[in-house]
């Protein structure tokens, strides 16, 4: 079993490549929260666990992250890319 791990910081619009941020402008948004990100992992298909209490190595406030599980099919950038344009299209 294959597990991915998302970090809103992965997503955040306001973080530099250099900071973390590892999908384009295009399909990032500001301060995405764990809750979103599992719900549009869910709408991507894969079940999805979130865990509150870990923080990002390069941040200090613990923002949580999410596990994808089962996700043998999809590279980690595939993924990102899939739950960011979900992201965007619920805020949108």
């Amino acid at each position: 079993m294959v597990e991915n791990v998302i970090w809103p910081a992965a997503l955040d619009a306001d973080l530099s490549r250099s900071e973390g941020r590892r999908v384009p402008l295009s399909v990032a948004v500001s301060e995405p929260s764990v809750d979103e990100i599992a719900r549009a992992v869910g709408q991507v298909g894969y079940d999805a666990v979130i865990e509150r209490e870990k923080t990002y190595p390069r941040e200090y406030t613990p923002r949580g992250r999410v596990l994808v599980k089962n996700a043998d099919d999809a590279g980690k950038s595939d993924l990102l890319q899939a739950v960011g344009a979900y992201l965007t299209a619920l805020r949108g």
